[in-house]
């Protein structure tokens, strides 16, 4: 047994735990732990013992109602067991939950609309002038061409390309500095704000810092995200409301059931911090 699956006697409660009269031993809760990580192994050993308790109170009923079950398996090939096959068919078996409407998917829909917009686009070009972070000596060097280069640009904003092919660390130099169109979160952040606050058209009046090096950038086009339509979205939400109703409804069953057991040598938490895992 591997180190990490066991903690020190100490960390385990004196008193037994059992539910309904069944022992969860500080075997089992040893082998669990790892499946919890935590701040500290007191809390961890907590979580594990938790989760034994609430997967022996779903056992029980398993056993009382006589659920059967075939495993299932999921996108990745993880296979159930028979015991999380049974316990997924109790819980589906006592828990109805009601679908979302169309009026509460649109609700959401008008609710959340920054969630349903495509993304803010930016056309861009740059030219790299790379220095290495700690590189004191190699970063003024850089930072004196960027500045030379903004230099002739404001002369001749014209030969951006020109120069981009002759000066620019950036695999980007053989298109003439051209990165093509650029979304949230493709770029260093100070990249992403630099081009935030330019107007298409316009090359930046200071070298750009990134951990590359030091950028001049050109802004040729900003393209604002649209909001898609409900139509193209009600599906999607429906499925998430529909989840979050039914992990709900999932949590008070849990809280139920093991409300409605003898738990003993363990204090349980509120029915909301309650669950399945």
């Amino acid at each position: 047994m591997s180190s990490c699956s066991v903690l020190p006697v100490a960390t385990a409660p004196k008193t037994p735990i059992k539910v309904n009269g069944a022992v969860i031993s500080r075997a089992m809760i040893s082998r669990e732990v790892q499946n919890h990580p935590a701040a500290s192994p007191a809390a961890a050993w907590k979580a594990a013992a938790l989760a034994l308790v609430i997967r022996e109170a779903l056992s029980q009923e398993v056993a009382r109602l006589g659920v059967e079950a075939e495993p299932m398996t999921d996108e990745e090939g993880r296979r159930e067991t028979a015991d999380e096959a049974r316990m997924r068919a109790l819980v589906e078996q006592e828990i109805s939950v009601p679908e979302p409407t169309r009026e509460e998917c649109r609700r959401y829909y008008e609710r959340n609309a920054p969630r349903f917009r495509t993304p803010d686009l930016h056309e861009a070009s740059h030219i790299l002038f790379a220095a290495r972070a700690g590189d004191a000596e190699g970063y003024e060097c850089a930072r004196r061409k960027a500045i030379a280069a903004i230099a002739q640009l404001q002369a001749s904003p014209g030969r951006f390309a020109e120069l981009a092919r002759i000066h620019s660390a950036c695999a980007s130099a053989t298109r003439g500095g051209s990165l093509g169109q650029i979304g949230r979160g493709q770029t260093t952040p100070a990249f992403e704000k630099a081009l935030a606050d330019m107007e298409p058209g316009t090359i930046s009046s200071a070298p750009v810092e990134t951990p590359y090096g030091l950028h001049v950038i050109r802004l040729d086009r900003a393209i604002a995200g649209r909001r898609l339509p409900f139509e193209l979205v009600e599906e999607q939400i429906a499925v998430y409301l529909s989840d979050r109703v039914h992990q709900r409804a999932q949590a008070q069953y849990v809280a139920l059931l093991v409300g409605r057991a003898r738990i003993e040598g363990i204090e349980l938490p509120s029915p909301d911090e309650l669950n399945l895992h």
